[in-house]
């Protein structure tokens, strides 16, 4: 048996900019994020706890981008905690959003016709994962899915 999780390889935007030393794909230690500028990419629970944390960091700047109008997917304390953090200005929320550019001192966000630069100093993408599925395949391994699909 080989249990492999569902994280897989960090699932990239594919724009430019995005291979800089400034994006991360997961967030490992927060007080490095202390008095920086940081948007977080994603809609889920992973996305929406990872600028929670970091609008806790003293001085850090958070806005969290995410490509649907209205998160679907994520636990309702954390929409709750998430809510209240955009509403007393603690996180800058641009749903219904792309990222377009990463260039070393800002970000490019666009909703609809209109793109947005942002200040920024790091990205942190929290956008799903892509299962090894063809690999393991070819490799002769059975795949069989407990939960979700492939």
């Amino acid at each position: 048996m080989l249990a492999i999780g569902r994280r897989g390889t960090p699932r990239r935007l594919g724009v430019k900019g995005e291979s800089s030393s400034k994006v991360a794909y997961k967030l490992v230690e927060p007080e490095q994020y202390t008095n920086m500028r940081v948007l977080v990419v994603g809609g889920g629970d992973s996305a929406v706890e990872a600028a929670l944390t970091l609008s806790d960091q003293p001085g850090t700047t958070v806005t969290l981008s995410y490509r649907k109008a209205v998160f679907s997917r994520i636990k309702d304390a954390n929409r709750d905690r998430f809510d209240t953090a955009v509403a007393t200005a603690r996180i800058s929320a641009f749903l219904d959003s792309e990222v377009t550019e990463i260039l070393s001192d800002e970000v490019r966000l666009r909703q609809g016709d209109t793109v947005t630069s942002l200040p920024n100093d790091y990205v942190l993408i929290f956008a799903g994962g892509e299962l090894p599925t063809a690999f393991l395949k070819k490799a002769g391994v059975d795949m069989h899915t407990k939960f979700g699909t492939r």
